[in-house]
């Protein structure tokens, strides 16, 4: 068991709750990686209405599967003591919070792709779903900017 350096108080994204996370110095290391990796993605930046590349925000949103995957198991075992370790509550949160959103998408974008209009040289601009699409974007990266401030405080960099 890692010695924990402090306790953290924070509340999760996607209304999962709010948890005490004892933090070591493995957790500290790899929140960091996390927040990197999630404060420097373009699909977390909101895109003006109607505008940028669904498909690209959502591939990007579904980069951080591999990306928490990769860090998780760099950091190991350690950061996965209980349940409000930051390993077992990063799986959560894209499990729980991101994977209905891009499993929703995914699906309602490729359906649009594959369809007569955009085989006519229609393109996203002319997709009927967009509005609707840039709205949820919009709450996911949201409450996406609330897993970047929880990692930030579990990595120490903010208050």
């Amino acid at each position: 068991m890692g010695l924990k350096l402090r306790t953290v108080s924070v509340n999760l994204p996607f209304g999962l709750g709010g948890v005490q996370v004892g933090v070591s110095e493995a957790e500290a290391r790899a929140a960091w990686s996390l927040y990197v990796e999630l404060a420097t993605r373009v699909a977390v930046r909101p895109l003006e209405s109607g505008h940028g590349f669904a498909r690209e925000a959502l591939n990007s949103l579904y980069s951080l599967f591999a990306t928490t995957r990769d860090v998780l198991r760099q950091a190991g075992p350690e950061i996965a003591e209980g349940p409000d370790a930051l390993g077992p509550l990063a799986i959560r949160i894209l499990n729980e919070g991101l994977r209905p959103f891009l499993s929703r998408w995914h699906t309602e974008l490729r359906r649009f792709e594959e369809s007569e209009a955009v085989r006519a040289g229609a393109d996203e601009s002319s997709w009927p779903l967009r509005a609707e699409f840039d709205r949820e974007l919009e709450r996911v990266q949201g409450e996406l900017g609330k897993y970047i401030d929880v990692l930030a405080q579990l990595a120490g960099v903010l208050a």
